[in-house]
């Protein structure tokens, strides 16, 4: 995460007072979003429930809650019978109350997602390109975001929280990995892209480092309920990934924690090279030219790869010995319960690169290693978009996972 990330999410976020919700009216909207994170990811809890665990009183419960639903925020379950006393009536985030639009940009090819308040996408398009630059980015997201919200009613573009753009830091690095022509890249060392699109939009723009906003969408909508301790991998043009501890992102002094890249690691000839060199899809890209296979279909779609033979198992078996290594690099620092690995291609080469991730991180020396989980991620292709689409919801409407976890253990101390 950026600095200018980091500072724009402060400013986002109200400041929160010690031991649990509060009952004052000056911070009302902080447990309103207290409310609404606690349903977020535990569907179905009642007034009680949310009582219960926020430590506010039962009172100031019905109070939010019902301001959550005359806003359409929250919608009712059915009651539920058989306790004594009044039914207990189970609470749902309303998926059409908010909307918001997900950028990802990648290296080679950008993808603008509408989703909605649950972290179902509504809408989606998708350009591929030789190299990344804002001459067509910029038109892509703008025009695209157009064409989406004249698609939508008025109410619901009334309910657009706002854009939330996944990038790469320092775009114009490996400008010759991705064949850009000399110089073409160092553009992006001017280029403000927030700024930019926050100049030509109405709705208030949002910026994180790519993988991180992949490893966020993993936390929030993926496997993060089951493990809040895991180290994460987003395979893309180059390999990136992000660190969760204690059900939270844990991004670092500089807000570079979990960009597993330039780990060192040997590849099959011995020889050590930075992991983004060996785990990346650059470099199958490469594989197929130099078997004279077209590989732009890598780029048209995620779902739409078709079985390259025996590059892509080339690719799969040097990708995963590279990946155990990292993976045992990784718990040997932090106990994580799971390594979680995803990337923009279809189901079906994830499973077969995470079977051949755990078969190499058996064949290593695992004395003294506890072997994490090593599991597939269940967001898929478009985490790092849907972790952008995130971002602007969180802002107005949620509190962060760090933030919600601190105030159930207040609660639960109390």
């Amino acid at each position: 995460m950026s600095q200018n990330d980091q500072a724009q999410l402060v400013e986002q976020t109200p400041r929160v007072s010690a031991g649990g919700g509060s009952n004052q009216v000056r911070v009302r909207a902080y447990n309103e979003r207290l409310v609404l994170s606690l349903v977020r990811q535990n569907r179905g809890y009642s007034k009680a429930d949310i009582a219960r665990m926020t430590g506010l009183s039962a009172q100031t419960v019905s109070v939010i809650m019902r301001s959550l639903e005359s806003d359409k925020l929250l919608l009712r379950g059915e009651p539920v019978r058989g306790r004594v006393g009044q039914p207990s009536i189970p609470m749902y985030l309303n998926p059409e109350a908010v909307f918001s639009f997900g950028v990802k940009i990648g290296r080679r090819s950008a993808d603008l997602v509408l989703m909605d308040f649950v972290g179902q996408i509504r809408m989606q398009k998708h350009r591929t390109y030789r190299y990344p630059h804002p001459d067509h980015l910029l038109p892509f997201i703008c025009e695209g975001i157009a064409e989406m919200e004249a698609q939508m009613s008025e109410e619901h573009q009334a309910r657009i929280a706002g854009i939330g753009i996944a990038a790469p830091f320092e775009l114009w690095n490996w400008a010759e990995e991705v064949g850009a022509p000399d110089g073409a890249m160092e553009i992006w060392r001017t280029v403000d892209l927030q700024a930019e699109v926050a100049s030509r939009m109405s709705h208030p723009v949002y910026l994180r480092n790519d993988a991180t906003s992949a490893c966020g969408a993993e936390l929030v909508f993926g496997a993060g309920s089951q493990h809040p301790d895991f180290v994460y991998f987003y395979i893309g043009s180059f390999i990136g990934g992000g660190i969760v501890v204690n059900s939270s992102l844990f991004v670092g002094r500089t807000g570079t924690a979990g960009a597993i890249g330039p780990l060192p690691v040997r590849d099959k000839h011995g020889q050590t090279r930075q992991l983004l060199d060996i785990a990346s899809i650059f470099v199958l890209e490469n594989l197929l030219r130099e078997r004279g296979i077209d590989p732009q279909p890598l780029w048209y779609a995620a779902e739409e790869w078709i079985d390259f033979g025996e590059p892509l198992e080339i690719w799969i078996q040097d990708t995963a010995a590279a990946l155990a290594q990292a993976v045992i690099a990784a718990v040997s620092i932090i106990d994580f319960s799971a390594a979680i690995i995803d990337g923009g291609f279809p189901d079906w080469v994830r499973s077969r690169l995470v079977t051949a991730t755990v078969e190499a991180v058996n064949r290593l020396d695992l004395q003294g290693v506890v072997i994490p989980e090593i599991i597939e991620g269940a967001v898929g292709a478009q985490a790092r978009a849907i972790g952008g689409a995130s971002l602007p919801i969180f802002a107005r409407y949620l509190i962060d996972q760090t933030v919600l976890f601190k105030e159930i253990e207040n609660a639960e101390g109390n």
